[in-house]
């Protein structure tokens, strides 16, 4: 039976016991509520978990803060050892090659296996995902860092990268993606690492940025995603001659979450033509979303913001909208797609 995957992958600070997650569970169940079996097809989740990789390397470093004389003495102990030591750590963490590469490893065998059995014609993958995960995803899917055999990780995130269509080496193999939903995402600040706006290179039409190297060979663009990623949205383009679907969902308290609908076409195309980016804000609901406008602004606001940036996992609007983006995929190219 036709089915539509649905790829979660999780941000930081987020712990659950294996081998089943259930972060994902809420979402999804509301998503499946909403969606209305277009030509009889099946929704199936796959729900991606890395929170617990790099958990022994962050409670050594606890040991390490514990063992100071001063450390009793500190102000907000319980929110230092969990909250912010897990927020942080796990960011800083990945950006080490070391546990990067033991979270690629892990998402490599939870995608394998999530989609065993995919049908490459009929079946379409969506992907959802929230936070830091966002950031890790797409990363592993496009950054030049893992190129490199010789690098931990590699041969992991070869084997994610020849399951989807579209990315290279062999990008006309893999499922094809259907549409990108992100949450509470902080992805945009990978418009910093966009060598295209700091280089002369870059401005050659006739150039790709994975071509730009160094006087010694090297990709010097290695931690920029947006020239693999034009290449995946181009492919897609290309089979299914239309725009790919990318909502992004915003709560306005959410510190972590920024907008993408005019940044993201300047990255990959500067027209939006193999992509159709929606900022989404979602609705205020909690006792912490109607507090007045004078004091939202405010630090009291800023302190919960964690509130905020974990409510999309909740918020029937965000279900919904997925929802819609998942059955917008199998229609047939609009007349503005075709005149893109």
């Amino acid at each position: 039976m036709p089915t539509d995957y649905v790829l979660f992958n999780h941000g930081v600070n987020t712990r659950e016991e294996r081998p089943l997650p259930t972060y994902a569970d809420p979402l999804f169940d509301n998503i499946q509520r909403h969606y209305t079996s277009p030509q009889g097809r099946i929704l199936k989740k796959i729900a991606l978990y890395w929170g617990d990789v790099n958990e022994g390397e962050e409670q050594r470093l606890l040991k390490t803060y514990q063992s100071s004389a001063i450390w009793e003495k500190l102000w907000f102990l319980p929110f230092r050892e969990k909250q912010l030591l897990q927020f942080a750590g796990d960011g800083a963490l990945y950006i080490s090659r070391y546990c990067g590469a033991k979270v690629a490893d892990t998402l490599e065998k939870q995608a394998i296996a999530g989609l065993q059995g995919y049908d490459p014609k009929e079946d379409r993958l969506h992907i959802v995902t929230h936070s830091m995960g966002t950031v890790i995803l797409f990363d592993i899917l496009f950054s030049a860092r893992w190129d490199p055999k010789y690098v931990p990780g590699h041969a992991s995130v070869a084997a994610i990268r020849n399951g989807l269509f579209g990315v290279a080496p062999n990008s006309g193999q893999g499922i094809r993606l259907g549409s990108i939903s992100t949450m509470g995402s902080p992805i945009s600040f990978f418009s910093l690492l966009d060598v295209n706006n700091s280089m002369e290179d870059a401005k050659d039409p006739n150039k790709s940025m994975e071509d730009v190297k160094d006087a010694n060979g090297n990709i010097i663009s290695t931690h920029d995603i947006t020239p693999r990623l034009e290449k995946l949205l181009f492919s897609l383009y290309q089979v299914l001659g239309k725009k790919l679907p990318w909502y992004n969902f915003v709560h306005p308290g959410d510190p972590v979450a920024y907008p993408l609908e005019k940044l993201l076409p300047q990255l990959v195309d500067g027209e939006s033509k193999y992509i159709d980016v929606q900022d989404i804000l979602t609705h205020l609901t909690s006792l912490t979303d109607i507090l007045t406008e004078p004091v939202s602004q405010t630090f009291f606001a800023l302190l919960h913001g964690g509130e905020a940036h974990n409510s999309y996992w909740q918020s029937d609007q965000v279900a919904q909208q997925i929802a819609q983006a998942i059955e917008r995929a199998l229609q047939p190219p609009s007349a503005a797609d075709k005149a893109a």
